[in-house]
């Protein structure tokens, strides 16, 4: 089941004072990439910090977890984002309140403070830090943290996409900058990541109809980091989940030379604010080319 907005979303910036909607401001957004990243690195070192074992864990009504290390992470980020962009408004899962739709504006934030709260839990390292910056309905910043593998990838549209170590020890610094791209899919070879926690029977029935080699189980947004890195090929979900949960792996992947689609091979749209941000179903792939054959063959009633 996917996680219910209605009781846990953050809407910060109903005083809006910056409203990154034109191309010059685009240039100033890439201008602080590495900003950017330096506050998702801190707050991956945030949720180190916490010991899963005495974390706070608290289910909430659609019996998914939230603990002490998404509030911290979530404070780091939302605290960085009003210092590099005052003002930008933010979309963060783990808090309350939705915009009016007429105050969300051209460019905003979607934030997952801690996808993969189970993995962290668990004691599994498939944990990451979501953030993507989003301009008319597109996803065109994503930086996705994988605190316990002391790993970032990052994109920017346009300016490709890239791996990078960091080490918690020193919060906001990183180096090992190595660039990544998602592979020409192999006939007959096809590589798909799914979730560990979530894979769902449309999905499952998807998978079947395909000629897949390689299945990468992992949780949270590590599947998108996968195929943009050219470790997978595809990465489908025919199961509802929400924008904050793919909007920074949809940026990193299309910097990367993949692209995402509905079901239907329509692109996503980002702000459904009547929808509560709610996404009811998707597909990763490292090869635009793949996409049409796929989406030509059919994914299921979820295309209508």
């Amino acid at each position: 089941m996917p996680k219910r907005p209605s009781s846990r979303l953050l809407w910060s910036g109903a005083n809006v004072t910056a409203d990154l909607s034109c191309d010059r401001d685009l240039a100033a957004l890439a201008g602080r990439l590495d900003d950017l990243t330096a506050v998702v690195g801190r707050a991956a070192a945030a949720i180190l910090a916490v010991d899963p074992a005495t974390a706070g864990r608290r289910q909430k009504s659609d019996r998914s977890f939230v603990t002490h290390a998404d509030e911290a992470a979530q404070a780091v980020v939302l605290q960085g984002l009003s210092e590099i962009f005052p003002g930008l408004p933010a979309i963060c899962e783990e808090a309350t309140g939705l915009p009016r739709p007429d105050a969300l504006g051209q460019c905003f934030a979607l934030v997952d403070p801690l996808d993969g709260t189970r993995e962290f839990l668990d004691g599994r390292p498939e944990f990451t830090v979501n953030l993507a910056v989003v301009r008319a309905g597109v996803a065109v910043l994503g930086i996705i943290a994988a605190p316990a593998l002391g790993r970032i990838w990052r994109g920017f549209l346009g300016s490709g996409a890239q791996r990078l170590r960091f080490d918690p020890a020193r919060p906001g610094g990183f180096d090992e900058i190595v660039p990544v791209h998602a592979r020409a899919q192999i006939p007959g070879r096809i590589r798909v990541a799914v979730s560990r926690s979530h894979l769902d029977a449309d999905t499952s029935a998807l998978l079947s109809r395909l000629a897949v080699s390689e299945t990468i189980v992992c949780g949270s947004s590590l599947k998108f980091c996968r195929v943009a890195e050219g470790g997978a090929d595809l990465y489908p979900r025919l199961a509802p989940t929400f924008e904050w949960d793919i909007a920074a792996g949809d940026a990193l992947l299309a910097a990367a030379g993949g692209v995402v689609k509905k079901p239907d091979g329509t692109p996503l749209r980002y702000g459904q604010i009547a929808d509560g941000f709610r996404v009811p179903a998707f597909v990763a792939f490292g090869d635009p080319a793949a996409a049409r054959e796929i989406v030509e063959g059919g994914t299921g009633r979820h295309g209508r």
